[in-house]
């Protein structure tokens, strides 16, 4: 795993609105600084980072980042008192997944 990827895991989830401005600031250049695409590993990692809320948009950027990776991050449906970050990748991922259609 790249070591933008591990600083920005090892800082745990992203903080809620409440947070001051610098750690959110602090949070977007970290997230930034990845270079795209994540490998697999990498997003499953960084899924581990939504937190509460959406911070200010920051979610969607990570959210972004984890659908460049080469598969699914998620691809077990979460529990129902899951994420709702970790239900939003899976349900994109699977509505995104290719359908099988029956020949006759």
């Amino acid at each position: 795993m790249r070591p933008e990827v591990q600083t920005f895991v090892a800082d745990g989830p992203l903080p809620d609105w409440d947070a001051d401005e610098e750690e959110i600031d602090r949070r977007v250049t970290q997230l930034e600084a990845i270079g795209r695409p994540v490998t697999a590993q990498e997003a499953a990692s960084l899924a581990t980072c939504f937190g509460p809320d959406d911070c200010y948009g920051v979610a969607w950027t990570l959210l972004h980042l984890i659908e460049t990776a080469p598969g699914p991050a998620i691809s077990i449906e979460p529990a129902p008192d899951a994420n709702e970050w970790h239900h939003r990748l899976y349900g994109r991922a699977v509505s995104a997944a290719p359908t099988a259609t029956a020949t006759t």
